[in-house]
């Protein structure tokens, strides 16, 4: 699956948990939870751990090993293999741990 779209400004709740977020607008309903994916911005293609938001209508993207600005930035993110479904957490600890395991498994994911 396919979504192109302007990086625009989030809650900036996922740099307060320590996991750096793109995020496009996102219009498809059939799709949510976590996800191994690919984000190409300009370029270059960067691989990523993407979270799709429905309650916010927001695709998210944790580019790995990335620290740059691409706010304005028209960029693709391609879902390739979902993680996992969404789930609520009781606090930020609980959210925290578990973004850090999808990260790993996403990582792991781009090594085989």
């Amino acid at each position: 699956m396919l979504f192109t779209g302007r990086v625009q400004k989030g809650t900036k709740r996922a740099v307060a948990l320590g996991f750096p977020t793109i995020n496009i607008p996102l219009d498809d309903a059939d799709v949510s939870g976590i996800y191994a994916a690919r984000v190409q911005a300009g370029e270059k293609v960067y691989e990523a751990a993407a979270y799709a938001d429905q309650k916010r209508g927001v695709l998210e993207a944790h580019l790995l090993d990335f620290a740059k600005d691409l706010y304005g930035w028209k960029v693709t993110i391609k879902l390739l293999k979902k993680i996992r479904e969404d789930k609520k957490f009781s606090d930020d600890a609980g959210l925290r741990i578990a973004i850090a395991d999808d990260v790993a498994k996403v990582r792991e994911y781009f090594k085989n």
